[in-house]
């Protein structure tokens, strides 16, 4: 079996990609779950947050068996990650601090089988479904590496390392950026970013490569849909139990507390209960 990865080459078809963090949850079952909630790949944190390599492992073995991509952010952008990651069938990474084209560089080298790179032959293993007949061409082609700019020194370098032969997509690092910037909570943060972000989408224009985004809502997201952003990942795990937990209890406590009356309970309906008994009468 012929495996292909619809992260590759999207800017082609100009089809939206939605997909999502996970920054809490372990047990690979969620890779289900969010494909059949209509997502299009799921992207774990291993920079911020903790799970081992088995785990990732755990979750790839699923993720290939549904045809549902598998992003990872390796703790770091070198090679031993790089490796072990698609080693166990990661199909794409999300890589942290890409300050130089020679970070970039190394990154491909290490993802990429030649003639692209030199990745290290594991000949036998989940990165080729055990299939030690798959051919170097075909397993490159599975290979979806965005880095991320996240640093002046990177904006600096913009051009070098979004044309970096083997880098798919690109984007920044929000907060670190804003953090450097000396922006970060305060009024010119959000301002700020977005100029980088339009910086970021002119140069893959120019070289003719995909822009990956995170935004925390719908309406954050569409703008950047307009201007041409193909991967968007929405909100996480940890923000949308959060939100989805808060609105919950405030719609609960509503009428309950000496604040006000319970009329307006039903109007988010958080969980579809009105729906779920309607279909049980």
């Amino acid at each position: 079996m012929t495996r292909s990865n619809p992260l590759k080459g999207i800017g082609e078809s100009g089809r939206v990609q939605i997909g999502t963090w996970i920054n809490l949850v372990r047990n690979p079952a969620v890779l289900t779950l969010l494909k059949n909630s209509g997502l299009d790949f799921a992207r774990v944190d291993m920079e911020h947050s903790s799970p081992s390599i088995e785990t990732i492992a755990d979750m790839a073995v699923l993720a290939r068996a549904l045809g549902f991509p598998l992003i990872v952010r390796p703790p770091a952008a070198d090679r031993e990650w790089v490796t072990r990651l698609l080693d166990v069938g990661v199909v794409g990474l999300h890589v942290p601090q890409v300050d130089t084209p020679e970070i970039a560089r190394s990154v491909v080298e290490a993802a990429y089988y030649a003639p692209l790179g030199l990745r290290g032959m594991a000949v036998n293993g989940p990165h080729n479904d055990f299939r030690a007949e798959a051919g170097l061409d075909e397993l490159n082609a599975q290979v979806h590496i965005t880095v991320m700019l996240e640093s002046r020194e990177a904006f600096r370098h913009l051009d070098e390392i979004v044309a970096t032969p083997g880098v798919d997509a690109v984007t920044l690092g929000p907060a670190d950026l804003a953090q450097e910037l000396g922006v970060r909570g305060t009024p010119d943060e959000a301002r700020v970013v977005n100029e980088h972000r339009w910086l970021l989408l002119d140069a893959a224009r120019r070289h003719g490569k995909d822009v990956a985004m995170l935004f925390d809502t719908v309406e954050q997201a569409r703008p950047w849909i307009e201007a041409g952003i193909r991967i968007i990942a929405i909100a996480s795990d940890v923000a949308v139990l959060q939100n989805g937990y808060r609105g919950i209890v405030a719609g609960l406590h509503t009428g309950t507390d000496g604040h006000g009356d319970d009329s307006s309970a039903s109007d988010s309906d958080v969980m579809g209960f009105e729906h779920a008994r309607s279909r049980a009468r």
